[in-house]
């Protein structure tokens, strides 16, 4: 048996992986989320939800206590003050195992026109939090797995292929269903990819900036 805590559970990727999570009958779900009326119904025996927010570090400590994997897909202006709490309540409730969602371009790693055109969408506030909370994950000694995601469409396919922190990101845009194979993928080999920090992409898709736009 599998023991997760999906953080941040009603977003879009989260929903997609807790169902792929599902389909392992030996996993467990902790699912925690400000809004449980977001979720659609699950099964009861396999599931627990737990109502706060992530910045109630003491219910959070509770949340995570005895689980083997934490899943965090979380968002917000206060995404550094989030990441801190997690952190913080981890470290607390003597679990290691950390999968946290992040975005492109936080190492400024988006190269060409498009990383110019992602900057010109995303600075101003959100790579820079979403930078600094992707730091105080890799300086928490945790067993932690970064995920940085291209622009995200809701194309209801798997088709993806990752980058490694210090590579040149590739391709604009990724499917929300891929982002979820691969958390779902990450908590099923636990032991893989501890330490990194992975960008995720459709292959094929080089361009100056995604399709829809």
């Amino acid at each position: 048996m599998t023991r997760i805590a999906v953080l941040g559970a009603g977003g879009r990727i989260a929903k997609l992986a807790v169902a792929r999570l599902l389909e392992d009958a030996t996993n467990q779900l902790t699912l925690y989320l400000r809004n449980p009326k977001r979720l659609p119904d699950l099964p009861g025996d396999r599931v627990e939800v737990i109502e706060g927010d992530v910045l109630d570090e003491s219910l959070l400590t509770r949340a995570v206590q005895g689980q083997d994997v934490v899943y965090a897909n979380l968002a917000g202006t206060d995404i550094e003050a989030q990441a801190r709490a997690v952190v913080s309540a981890l470290r607390a409730a003597g679990t290691r195992r950390l999968i946290w969602i992040s975005t492109l371009g936080i190492y400024d790693e988006v190269p060409g026109e498009y990383g110019k055109w992602n900057h010109r969408m995303l600075d101003g506030g959100y790579l820079e939090t979403y930078s600094a909370a992707a730091r105080t994950i890799e300086e928490s000694g945790l067993d932690y797995t970064i995920i940085r995601p291209a622009w995200l469409s809701d194309i209801d396919e798997v088709d993806y292929e990752l980058t490694q922190k210090g590579q040149p990101f590739k391709g604009t845009e990724v499917s929300r269903e891929s982002v979820a194979a691969l958390v779902a993928e990450l908590v099923k080999n636990p032991a893989s990819a501890i330490g990194a920090s992975l960008g995720v992409n459709k292959p094929g898709t080089d361009g100056d900036k995604p399709s829809w736009y």
